[in-house]
């Protein structure tokens, strides 16, 4: 299954050039991982179309670079996680701006009307999570929302299992902070 939206011939087109070997292993790799790979990103991003194109994109540079992607599935996956993160840190930065406008939206909407409780508790949180940092987000989803082990999530991220922790520890209360203070306005 082919995850939609995401365009197997841009990828397919941009590793054409490249040794049979380096084309299927990054085929096996996209095969093996692109699903995982959006709900991770959907997860750190606010749309899914955002979402399809951070996907892309870590593929897209998987092919321009396969060298520079380690061999073995594990390592391979640990890589595309990486650069997926990286690519999410990157749009953070540019669309700080329309996350903080997107906040006061929802700020607005829960201070105008009276919508249903779960979407506001949803809209809430996903609000916390943007104003988190990338990598302090990509910690939270893979560990609380994912269910992945400490062990895990050091891993595809590359750091350290304490590093991991820290992260956890202090996007928790940042969080919690941000969402107390939602909670009394």
């Amino acid at each position: 299954m082919r995850l939609p939206g995401v365009s197997a011939f841009l990828t397919a087109s941009a590793i054409l050039d490249r040794p049979h070997s380096q084309t299927e292993r990054l085929a096996r790799l996209f095969d093996a991982h692109h699903e995982r790979l959006f709900r991770l990103a959907r997860r750190l991003s606010s749309d899914p179309e955002e979402a399809r194109d951070l996907v892309q994109e870590a593929f897209l540079r998987a092919a321009r670079s396969p060298a520079a992607v380690p061999e073995g599935d594990q390592p391979g996956e640990a890589w595309l996680v990486r650069t997926l993160v990286n690519l999410c840190r990157d749009r953070y930065r540019r669309l700080e701006v329309r996350v903080r406008a997107n906040a006061e939206l929802a700020r607005e909407e829960h201070d105008g009307g009276d919508p249903e409780e779960a979407a506001v508790a949803r809209a809430t949180v996903q609000a916390a999570l943007g104003r988190l940092s990338p990598r302090r987000r990509a910690v939270i989803v893979l560990h609380e929302l994912d269910g992945l082990p400490v062990r895990d999530v050091a891993r595809l991220l590359g750091v350290a299992e304490v590093t991991v922790r820290w992260h956890l520890l202090a996007a928790r209360r940042e969080l919690a902070k941000m969402l107390v203070k939602e909670d009394r306005r």
